[in-house]
């Protein structure tokens, strides 16, 4: 037997819409045996496995850890485990900007599937791909509802242009995001939560998003959406997970790091 697992994603990190994105500490698992026949070709992840090897006379047991249609890269994780697994069946190594341009017919989102890949913190542009930093100047507390958003159905909310003021807008937060992530500077991360390309689109699906905007527990920098929603990540200098808990008793609260490594074999498996 042998164990492979890959992380939880969060996108976008507000203005950084379809560029950004960062891994998080929950993680998605395959364990991969020898078994003859039964393997399920049409499963996501076992068409990832396939473009590196034959998936045949191999069984495929997948521990699923992320919510699914939330907004936290689940179908990412699953194509970086299947790629990483298919890799590694093949006796290759791959960077990651070659598996990212392998699995993106399957995954079609890069700043998902880029962090997943290579951990860290992600910027993805024309099928390119730069780790730019291990961490962010704070934790991420998801509010995971129980309400699910598919990605198509999100992507259909937004619109074909936006007005000039808007653009300039999101355009000054995605430059302080970046300034933030390679400085660590708190301030500046505070400074680049919000967005009007995306978010305000998506507000329906995710209404707790301005109620958490409108009033931030003590020590909370800021929040996004979580890709597409409808999970909401509030940044914090510390941990705020129980108020948020108390607030939202009916959802899922975690509080998760970044994770510093990608998708990739378990050692001693």
């Amino acid at each position: 037997m042998t164990r492979f697992r890959a992380p939880a994603t969060t996108a976008n990190l507000g203005a950084g819409f379809d560029v950004a994105g960062a891994a998080l500490d929950l993680w998605n698992e395959l364990e991969l045996t020898e078994a003859a026949g039964g393997t399920d070709e049409s499963h996501l992840g076992v068409r990832a496995f396939s473009v590196y090897a034959s998936p045949a006379n191999l069984a495929f047991a997948w521990t699923s850890r992320i919510p699914r249609e939330r907004g936290l890269g689940s179908s990412a994780a699953i194509v970086a485990l299947g790629l990483v697994a298919g890799a590694w069946a093949a006796g290759i190594e791959p960077g990651a900007e070659e598996l990212l341009e392998a699995g993106l017919a399957l995954e079609g989102h890069a700043d998902n599937l880029a962090p997943a890949l290579a951990g860290g913190v992600c910027l993805t542009w024309d099928g390119h791909l730069a780790r730019i930093a291990d961490d962010l100047p704070a934790l991420a507390i998801a509010v995971i509802p129980e309400t699910h958003v598919p990605t198509a159905a999100a992507r259909r909310m937004l619109p074909d242009s936006v007005p000039r003021a808007d653009a300039v807008f999101t355009l000054a937060r995605a430059a302080l995001l970046g300034a933030s992530i390679a400085s660590g500077e708190a301030r500046l991360f505070a400074a680049s939560h919000d967005d009007r390309l995306h978010e305000p689109y998506r507000a329906a699906a995710a209404p707790h998003l301005a109620e958490l905007r409108g009033d931030l527990p003590e020590g909370a920098l800021g929040a996004t959406l979580s890709g597409s929603g409808p999970t909401v990540i509030v940044w914090a200098e510390r941990d705020v997970s129980d108020e948020l808990r108390a607030r939202y008793p009916q959802h899922e609260v975690m509080a998760l790091r970044v994770a510093r490594d990608g998708a990739g074999r378990v050692a001693g498996s």
